[in-house]
């Protein structure tokens, strides 16, 4: 998470330059499909950037520009507040448009006008109304249609379906819902600013990082990015009990979720993504062979291992522990505690009679914290 949202600051996202958040959820009748099929996905993803993509060429041709380009970094997100599989979309934009300038060899960044609540209610009902499209074309929406998971992996679907719906599917709590129709008004609803809803669509774009705030932007993407359970949440009450506190209480006062760890470990397995279904991608001129990305994008800065001298391509490297402690935590274990100076890492210690004389010398217990064995779960077949 930490080393990504770097990257992207470091590497991707263009110097002094506005990003604006789009994050869009899908209807629920949806969310199952999109789980495992990674071609829809990928189509009902196109369908809503282009939407958005127009909106920022639209502004800048109404304004007498002719060519126009734009960039973003999509991460298609499968997990809710409650553990819960929820793929939507949070798209990080560059707010405005790239155009090219006879007088200069490098784009010209035009930022978009300020967004108003007409303009997402716009966006949001016409990516509602071109994906519904699609989904109709394809059968998708038909009453019974084929289920290519159900078939392939019948357990994995139940537990997919369970998921999508805040249900559990295994044990004695196990059952399914009936599938809801969408009732949703095609016309767009307000439900706070710069955000509204549509047909089971929900648009949110209110939130945007200035021009020059790395700052921000780096926590922005540290957000997008970040991993579906947060240790801090999950408290073993007991042997067979765990709670999950929600991050915001639901309208109906709800404040943590109760999960056996087996009832757990169904609700993780379901937010881990099929194989070949890209997580992060990357659009317009952020690209990797856009046409005169170079000039837009920062020059690459990453440490090379030192066989890698050969190599034709330039290429960035995960960032070292202590580069991402200092960004992320702001420990600086190569800054010299008592005069400041630079230190550097000058072995590795693994022999473990040093390791044991290290640790008693600091003070900390040397023996290896002892582990419960493992045991066969409770429930050896699933019941449905």
């Amino acid at each position: 998470m930490a080393d990504t949202a770097a990257r992207l600051v470091d590497n991707v996202f263009p110097l002094n330059v506005p990003v604006r958040q789009w994050v869009l959820s899908l209807p629920i009748e949806i969310r199952y499909r999109l789980a495992y099929d990674g071609k829809l996905l990928s189509d009902v993803l196109a369908v809503f950037l282009r939407v958005v993509r127009g909106w920022y060429h639209k502004q800048a041709k109404a304004a007498g520009y002719k060519e126009v380009r734009s960039g973003s970094v999509c991460f298609n997100q499968r997990f809710g507040s409650a553990i819960n599989l929820n793929p939507h979309f949070h798209n990080l934009q560059i707010d405005g448009v790239y155009t090219n300038d006879e007088s200069s060899d490098s784009p010209v960044f035009l930022p978009a006008p300020e967004l108003e609540d007409e303009d997402v209610k716009t966006i949001v009902e016409t990516t509602a109304h071109r994906v519904i499209r699609l989904l109709a074309r394809r059968g998708i929406l038909e009453g019974d249609p084929l289920d290519p998971l159900a078939e392939e992996s019948p357990v994995l679907a139940g537990v997919t379906a369970a998921s999508v719906q805040g249900m559990i599917a295994t044990g004695e709590r196990a059952g399914m819902r009936v599938r809801r129709v969408l009732s949703d008004p095609a016309e767009g609803v307000r439900t706070g600013h710069l955000c509204y809803a549509s047909r089971g669509f929900s648009l949110h774009a209110a939130t945007t990082v200035a021009a020059g705030d790395s700052a921000a932007l780096e926590r922005l993407c540290k957000y997008v990015a970040r991993p579906p359970l947060a240790a801090g949440r999950l408290t073993k009450i007991s042997d067979e009990l765990l709670s999950f506190q929600l991050k915001t209480p639901w309208s109906d006062g709800t404040s943590a979720i109760l999960l056996s760890p087996i009832e757990l470990i169904e609700k993780i397995s379901a937010l881990v993504p099929p194989p070949r279904i890209h997580q992060v991608r990357y659009f317009g001129v952020l690209a990797p062979n856009a046409k005169g990305r170079e000039k837009i994008v920062p020059p690459v800065s990453g440490e090379k291992p030192p066989d890698d001298e050969n190599s034709s391509a330039s290429r960035a490297y995960r960032l070292s522990w202590s580069a991402l402690l200092a960004r992320t935590f702001n420990l600086h274990l190569e800054k010299c505690s008592y005069c400041g100076g630079k230190m550097k890492a000058v072995a590795a210690v693994m022999d473990p009679s040093s390791i044991r004389r290290y640790l008693e010398g600091t003070g900390e217990s040397p023996e290896t914290p002892s582990l419960a064995p493992a045991r066969a779960p409770p429930q050896e077949e699933f019941d449905y």
